[in-house]
């Protein structure tokens, strides 16, 4: 990514040729993020910005935020607004300005009163669907997003080993995350990349488990802690699965077949592999097992501006990853009633092989708690 905005704009006006279209449209979320340098928050405001192919681009923004506006350095045209007028004669300026036959949005993103904005305004433009093409930008990361990823990797890791010291039995699931949200913020966090997954016996077996406040921690128990910093706009995801005061021989060799699965993930990563092949390798180890009928999910997915974002590591997905991707490697098994392993690493791909933004110990962890 290059310094200025309009640098970086050009990316997407890029993209706006791929499509075929006159303009892309990024409204605030990610993308935006990431193309104006700034937090900007999505609310009953529209807020848009628009980079055309062949001229500046314009913004239209809320009067309010036109004070943060001038932080980014943007030097096109501003169409502002003010609640007691509303928008519509904003949208209707700026779309006679730019003089666009149509305009690729964030299909994702984009809410549809912005949308019927638009077409009030314009009723011929054509709104097509550049979701994919316009998020793929983020997905090779840059070395500051790389900076930022383990700044908010590595608070986690303090944060779990802190938890983990912590741990007794009697516990509840939520005394549990509460200690885990505590030690976050404690080392550093600006927030979290999502609401905790904090989940001990049976509950392990549920992949987006609650912490519950009526189920207390008992021996033998495993217990999964899925997690992550947000820091400097971008977010960890990690997941251990750890044993209380003992673990079964079952224990044992589910977590193992997971630790291997996760491992064969990592031997096959490199700049050009495609996601298929990363997803078939990784679950080809958990089908081979005595445990293939606890398999419930993908191995992973992309990770940056926000926790799940593409790549998608499954099979059927022959997208080849480049140097630069960020992916979560996850495999996990899961048994209804029973209980759940899963292992999770952020892993960067490089030209010649990867590299584990996490640390976190992952061999068999029995805590004497």
């Amino acid at each position: 990514m290059t310094d200025t905005l309009n640098d970086r704009l050009a990316d997407y006006t890029a993209v706006a040729a791929e499509l075929g279209v006159d303009a892309v449209a990024l409204v605030p979320g990610p993308n935006f993020a990431r193309a104006v340098q700034h937090p900007f928050s999505s609310h009953e405001r529209p807020f848009v910005l628009i980079a055309p192919v062949d001229r500046a681009p314009v913004a239209l923004v809320p009067n309010l935020e036109l004070g943060s506006w001038d932080l980014v350095g943007f030097d096109g045209q501003v169409f502002d607004w003010r609640d007691q007028d509303g928008y519509d004669a904003a949208f209707g300026a700026m779309l006679s300005a730019l003089k666009i036959g149509s305009l690729a949005v964030e299909g994702q993103v984009m809410r549809v009163f912005v949308h019927h904005a638009m077409l009030r305004a314009q009723p011929d433009l054509r709104i097509v669907d550049g979701e994919v093409a316009i998020s793929a930008l983020r997905m090779i990361k840059t070395d500051a997003d790389i900076e930022a990823m383990q700044a908010a990797i590595d608070i986690s890791e303090r944060a779990l080993a802190i938890t983990l010291e912590s741990v007794r039995l009697g516990q509840t699931e939520k005394q549990v995350e509460q200690r885990l949200v505590q030690a976050l913020f404690a080392e550093g966090a600006d927030g979290l990349a999502f609401s905790p997954i904090v989940a001990a016996g049976d509950g392990s077996a549920r992949p987006h488990a609650k912490a519950r406040d009526d189920y207390a921690l008992k021996a033998g128990d495993p217990l999964l802690i899925d997690f992550g910093a947000a820091k400097n706009g971008f977010a960890a995801d990690i997941t251990r699965t750890v044993f209380l005061d003992h673990v079964t021989d079952e224990g044992r060799a589910v977590y193992d077949t997971v630790l291997r699965a996760n491992m064969a993930g990592l031997e096959v990563t490199r700049a050009g592999v495609t996601a298929h092949r990363i997803d078939d390798v990784v679950t080809g180890v958990l089908e081979a097992s005595p445990f293939a009928d606890r398999i419930r999910t993908k191995t992973g997915h992309g990770l940056g501006r926000e926790v799940h974002e593409a790549p998608y590591i499954m099979r059927g997905n022959h997208l080849e990853l480049p140097a630069g991707t960020v992916y979560t490697n996850e495999p996990g098994l899961y048994e209804i009633d029973n209980f759940g392993v899963r292992i999770e690493d952020d892993v960067l791909v490089t030209e010649d092989g990867y590299k584990s933004l996490t640390s976190f110990p992952k061999d068999l962890t029995v805590l004497k708690c």
